[in-house]
C-alpha cells in the first residue's frame, strides 16, 4: 500500500502533494466559480453593462445637448446679426431723415429770410416813396410860399439868393 500512497504523493521527501487532495481541490475549486460565476460574476457583469448603457446613454444626451447648444448658438449669433443689421438701418434711417429734415429748415428759413428781405425791401421803398412825396409837398408849399413872397415884394439879386439859401436850408433840415 506503501507504494499506492507513494504514487499518490509528490515529492514526499518535502511533505509532499498529494494528488487526491488535489483533486478535491479543484473540484471544489471549480464549483466555487460556478457559484461566484452565477451569485457574483453574473449580477456584477450585469451591473456593470447596466453601468456601460448608462454611460453610453449619458454621453448620448451630451452630445445631443452640446449639440442643440452650438445650434442654439448660431441662432442667437444669426439674431444678434440680424439686430444689428436692422439698428445699422434705422440709424442711417435716421441719418437720412435728420438731413432731409435739416434741408427742409434751411431752405424754409431761406424761403422765410427771402420774404422777410422782400418785405423790408417793400416797406423801405414805401418809405421812400411817402418820403419822397412829402419832401414834395414841402418842396411845394415852399414854393409857393416863396413865390407868395416875392409876389408881396419884389426883391433885389441878393434878397433872392438869401432866399434861395434859407430854402434850401430847409429841405436840407427836412430830411
Amino acid at each position: 500500500m506503501h507504494s499506492y500512497i507513494d504514487f499518490m504523493t509528490i515529492g514526499a521527501s518535502v511533505g509532499g502533494l498529494r494528488v487526491g487532495d488535489m483533486l478535491v481541490q479543484l473540484f471544489f475549486f471549480i464549483v466555487l466559480l460556478a457559484l461566484v460565476k452565477k451569485f457574483a460574476w453574473g449580477p456584477l457583469m450585469n451591473k456593470m453593462q447596466e453601468r456601460e448603457e448608462y454611460v453610453a446613454g449619458e454621453i448620448e444626451a451630451a452630445e445631443k445637448s452640446r449639440l442643440e447648444a452650438e445650434k442654439a448658438s448660431n441662432d442667437a449669433a444669426a439674431q444678434l446679426n440680424q439686430v444689428r443689421e436692422e439698428a445699422q438701418k434705422l440709424i442711417e434711417d435716421a441719418k437720412a431723415a435728420g438731413a432731409k429734415q435739416e434741408q427742409n429748415i434751411v431752405e424754409s428759413a431761406r424761403k422765410e429770410a427771402d420774404r422777410l428781405i422782400q418785405a423790408a425791401q417793400a416797406d423801405i421803398q414805401s418809405e421812400k416813396e411817402k418820403a419822397l412825396q412829402a419832401l414834395q409837398d414841402k418842396v411845394a408849399s415852399l414854393s409857393v410860399l416863396i413865390a407868395s413872397k416875392v409876389i408881396e415884394k419884389e426883391i433885389s439879386a441878393q434878397d433872392q439868393e438869401k432866399l434861395i439859401n434859407d430854402y434850401i436850408k430847409e429841405v436840407g433840415e427836412e430830411r
